[in-house]
């Protein structure tokens, strides 16, 4: 079994501590761990189909710990795998018949989009996604699922082993105690046009972006724009390859774009992509060829693909890094939920930073041109450079983001007789942290003295998770 504990936190834990101690007799489906966890995979203790039945099958008292080994009724990393590649989608969907039913109308929407007006486009997409208050899974507005997992076997190992802390590799440089990106897709050609005065609102208030762009059909792509993006300090992506809705829909046919795909990273030296409208199959993302992708939401109540990675931190897919989108896109705000003010943003991002998670934003040129949209859009980023300098958040371009998980998860801990220093690429930014219980939370801290500060503001020396 994997060691999610070394992949997760970075730390030497002693090898296969955790296993599953019997054969499994059923399908994959849901059940729980305690009140509050919902998993999806094999159990030996039995699973449910639907998952308003799965408080039925809770197996955390199911646990027993023998010899400084936790044994388990279900495969923790399978469960991890299937939450964060969202192979729990069919059944929460309804089977293969609710999953059709969506691709269906999907199709239908695509082939006429180009016919429709606006608004008749936007009362059909509020229609769609109607139900989303009904759903139960994943969590609204943030799904902290997989973090919390990692978070009680971490707890779960420390009792076995009568560890009363360990230690680990902090997620971020420097001690910081979040992480925010923001990034902005480009859907028209008036979109792109509003983009250098986009960039000067971002850099009035001391950001930079991504910018993900379409390469084919919908507009032109000049070197001139594509120089601009970059002299001025903004990263330059590849979104989708003409943004139809169909990039998934087949896999022979994804197979086809994906290559033309390829070749326009290549052409832009492109390290990261988006699919359009952030449809996805992440088992089928290693035809990509490109170092990290950012096409999976947190949770999607309101995305035309429901589901969700139920996870705040970068995850790696095979190859690539996913970067999860963690927060509610501008359209959802401004067009589905029909708001504007950055309440639920602020909600969201209160929620992240409270489990030192990945902030991440997706905002359009497209959409901000409204005076009304851009008004918000600016007193968000009031808002976040506020939190920045306050404390101490790692501002970062998706690459540098990349670059830095990468690194992380190349370094090792190693334990000698002056104590645990971190080696590796990129180590002299890393922070040496601990975990240590407080009741039945785990509790974090940074030791600041393990690595150089390189950045502004304070840092907070504790942490709750």
């Amino acid at each position: 079994m994997r060691n999610l504990l070394s992949e997760y936190y970075g730390t030497p834990l002693i090898p296969r501590v955790a296993y599953r101690s019997e054969g499994f007799k059923n399908d994959a489906g849901f059940f729980r761990f305690g009140p509050d966890l919902v998993c999806y995979g094999e159990c030996s203790r039995g699973v449910a189909n639907d998952i308003s039945n799965s408080e039925a099958f809770d197996v955390s008292k199911a646990v027993t710990i023998a010899n400084a080994e936790l044994h388990l009724p279900f495969d923790i990393g399978n469960v991890i795998e299937n939450l964060r590649r969202e192979r729990y989608l069919r059944k929460l969907s309804g089977g293969p018949k609710g999953v059709t039913q969506r691709a269906w109308i999907r199709r239908c929407y695509y082939s006429v989009r180009e016919l429709l007006p606006i608004w008749f486009r936007r009362y059909l997409q509020r229609a769609y996604l109607k139900d989303w208050r009904t759903l139960q899974f994943p969590h609204w507005p943030v799904d902290f699922t997989v973090d919390s997992l990692h978070e009680s076997l971490m707890r779960m190992t420390m009792i076995a082993q009568g560890r009363d802390r360990v230690p680990f590799i902090w997620f971020w440089p420097e001690g910081a105690p979040s992480c925010l990106i923001l990034t902005h897709d480009v859907e028209t050609a008036a979109g792109r046009d509003f983009c250098p005065s986009l960039m000067d609102i971002d850099v009035s208030h001391g950001f930079r972006a991504s910018f993900q762009v379409v390469p084919e059909r919908r507009y032109n792509v000049p070197d001139s724009y594509v120089n601009e993006i970059r002299t001025r300090g903004f990263e330059f992506n590849v979104h989708d390859l003409n943004h139809d809705g169909r990039l998934f829909e087949e896999k022979t046919e994804f197979l086809r774009r994906a290559k033309q795909i390829n070749e326009y990273a290549k052409k832009y030296e492109a390290r990261g992509f988006r699919s359009g409208a952030m449809y996805r199959n992440q088992d089928w993302f290693e035809a990509l060829e490109f170092s990290y992708d950012m096409s999976v939401p947190n949770v999607a109540h309101l995305e035309p693909q429901r589901g969700g990675c139920c996870t705040v931190m970068p995850y790696f897919i095979g190859k690539i890094l996913e970067l999860p989108v963690t927060t509610s896109q501008d359209y959802t705000m401004f067009q589905i939920l029909r708001k504007y003010s950055i309440d639920l943003w602020k909600e969201q991002v209160d929620l992240i930073r409270g489990r030192n998670g990945l902030i991440s934003f997706i905002t359009h040129p497209d959409y901000l041109l409204e005076r009304r949209a851009r008004s918000v859009y600016e007193s968000l980023l009031v808002y976040l450079r506020g939190l920045c300098t306050q404390y101490g958040i790692w501002e970062a371009l998706p690459a540098q983001l990349d670059r830095w998980w990468r690194a992380r998860s190349a370094m090792k801990l190693i334990k000698d007789n002056k104590g645990y220093r971190i080696e590796g690429p990129e180590c002299e930014r890393a922070c040496i942290a601990y975990a240590t219980l407080d009741g039945e939370r785990v509790v974090y801290s940074v030791d600041k003295n393990s690595a150089v500060l390189g950045h502004q503001g304070s840092v907070d020396s504790e942490f709750r998770s």
